[in-house]
């Protein structure tokens, strides 16, 4: 499939992104001081990239939550500056930064960000939102951020010498999600499309017990799961599965297998979003380039596929990409400042 810029969907389509924006600050409500400052360059170089590939629906991770949305409602506002409108907001309070009282990560204190039941310095910190053009059925939402990782059918929770890691108490109040898994319908003229998001747990920052590999793994095998049935009713077609999954099938530390059991899952399509041009050489990787979403610069392991776009198999794909500009240009400084992830589309015909 040859893929061009992202450019403004055709009438006929529906464009859905995805993108680990990178919007989380050191504490609360510093989001929000920097956004209506109207200073921070970072939070500029977003709303003109947003402009740029202008998708109708887009889901963003990394974005500090608030309870009234107050950060969300003023992000959008600033977007409605350089063109897109989304009068359609939703987003609902994250793991991250979710106080447990208890050592979660077996470093015998309590209290750090490490002990939430997802990683945050605060409640809230780097959740999840979607802003969209089109209305949003709350009613119709399912959360399952609150299930517990235990309750995972197979869940394959870590262990050291035969006892739980990183105490029974702490396992037993374990939440599966790192920062949420949501299933959002999107009311379409045509009908709901459902919208089944998440950001997983890296996979690293643990110890030999390799609870944050473990956890990644079941987050991403939940998704699956979920389509099988296990959790309820699921919607038999028009839903598209979208997030971070902070898992690259080839070339990423972590349980690879989870990630590419999921993109052979045959009630799902990979449109293999690719950035414009040749991608730069990547020494050492075993995956296509062009198919990264982003870049962790040395020391850090460099590229990598982890963010995703999979429609059902029902929908029909038009285009995708992935948005990064050639490095050195004006464009390719752009999305450098706005995020080391990069905007991934999927343009749709929902039939």
């Amino acid at each position: 499939m040859a893929l061009l810029f992202a450019c403004p969907a055709v009438a006929e389509t529906l464009r859905i992104a995805t993108w680990n924006v990178g919007l989380d600050r050191t504490g609360p409500g510093l989001l929000l001081r920097d956004i209506l400052k109207g200073e921070d360059p970072q939070i500029s170089a977003v709303a003109q990239v947003v402009a740029t590939v202008r998708p109708d629906i887009l889901v963003l991770q990394k974005l500090d939550y608030d309870h009234d949305l107050h950060a969300l409602a003023a992000l959008r506002d600033r977007l409605a500056q350089h063109g897109p409108v989304y009068d359609h907001l939703f987003a609902l309070r994250p793991n991250s930064g979710m106080a447990t009282g208890l050592d979660m990560d077996g470093d015998g204190l309590r209290g750090g960000p490490r002990d939430a039941q997802g990683y945050g310095e605060f409640f809230g910190q780097g959740g999840m939102a979607i802003l969209s053009r089109y209305p949003i059925d709350r009613d119709g939402v399912r959360d399952f951020s609150a299930l517990l990782w235990r309750d995972l059918p197979g869940a394959i929770q870590p262990q050291v010498n035969g006892a739980p890691f990183p105490s029974a108490e702490a396992q037993a109040i374990q939440r599966l999600s790192y920062t949420g898994h949501w299933v959002v319908p999107v009311i379409l003229p045509s009908g709901p499309l459902h919208v089944m998001t998440f950001h997983a747990s890296p996979p690293v920052f643990d110890g030999p017990e390799d609870a944050n590999g473990r956890r990644n793994h079941d987050e991403i095998r939940f998704w699956q799961l979920y389509l099988d049935g296990v959790f309820g009713p699921v919607p038999e077609r028009r839903h598209v599965l979208t997030g971070d999954a902070n898992l690259d099938p080839h070339d990423s530390d972590g349980r690879r297998k989870a990630i590419r059991d999921l993109l052979a899952d045959p009630g799902l399509q990979d449109p293999h979003p690719m950035r414009p041009g040749p991608a730069p050489t990547a020494p050492g990787k075993a995956g296509d380039p062009g198919l990264h979403t982003v870049h962790w610069p040395a020391p850090g392991p460099g590229g990598a596929r982890v963010s995703y776009i999979l429609p059902s198999v029902d929908l029909t794909i038009r285009g995708a990409g992935v948005h990064w500009p050639p490095e050195g240009t004006a464009e390719g400084d752009l999305v450098a400042a706005a995020s080391r992830h990069r905007m991934i589309w999927v343009d749709l015909v929902p039939d």
